[in-house]
């Protein structure tokens, strides 16, 4: 209920009434079979306008949840690459495909990798990985971030190509209807990985051969240095 008077008018099609009683304002609205709606109750006077308030209310819940739904397209989805170095090819994979449908549906994705003991004096290794999997993923994605160092972590941040996603998800469409088959629904599918990742960034399954094996005399390195050290 709008409880001061007079107030500053604005009618249903945007244009400027001016200053009106509120009465005359609400009047105004029921020979219409409109609303009057207090749009900015701050100002002095405050500003109302005529309209339909349900339709507003429904425009204004839908504009929200837009907003809310472009938001959550928007996270930054972690990927970690096992507790070191030492992680499986194939389990590398399984992260590069998870990364491939979080970037189509239109999230950012973090790959970081690890790094215990000794391996700091191996970055290169880390490195090479990540550019690895930025090579892989270069048909939808491109870097972010480029890889920095954290303690004894590094990681890269890649965000999607939309030109690019755009092309990919046309091409999968045309395949999908070729075969006859329901478009991809690549948001779902994201949803679908993230539930099933639970712990899994911290499984250290199938790990490779320790590449300090013939080096246990060398002291361990307990801070980062840079990220190409000098030899």
């Amino acid at each position: 209920m709008i409880r001061l008077s007079p107030i500053r008018l604005i009618g249903p099609d945007n244009e400027q009434i001016g200053v009106v009683e509120t009465h005359d304002a609400i009047r105004r609205a029921e020979e219409i079979g409109l609303d009057l709606v207090e749009v900015v109750p701050d100002s002095r006077p405050p500003v109302c306008k005529i309209m339909d308030y349900g339709k507003y209310k429904y425009e204004l819940s839908k504009k929200e949840q837009k907003n809310r739904a472009a938001a959550k397209q928007n996270e930054l989805k972690e990927l970690r690459l096992g507790r070191s170095v030492k992680i499986d090819k194939h389990d590398v994979q399984i992260r590069v495909d998870q990364a491939r449908k979080f970037l189509l549906a239109g999230h950012k994705v973090q790959f970081t990798q690890r790094f215990r003991g000794r391996e700091m004096q191996h970055k290169e290794l880390g490195i090479e990985r990540l550019a690895d999997i930025v090579e892989s993923l270069s048909d939808i994605a491109k870097v972010d971030t480029p890889p920095r160092w954290m303690g004894r972590q590094a990681s890269l941040i890649l965000s999607p190509d939309k030109n690019k996603v755009a092309a990919f998800k046309r091409a999968r469409e045309e395949e999908a209807a070729a075969k006859g088959e329901a478009p991809v629904d690549f948001e779902a599918e994201a949803a679908k990985i993230e539930a099933e990742i639970g712990q899994d960034d911290d499984h250290d399954a199938g790990e490779t051969t320790d590449v300090e094996s013939s080096e246990t005399s060398a002291p361990e390195v307990e801070s980062p240095a840079e990220a190409d050290p000098q030899r």
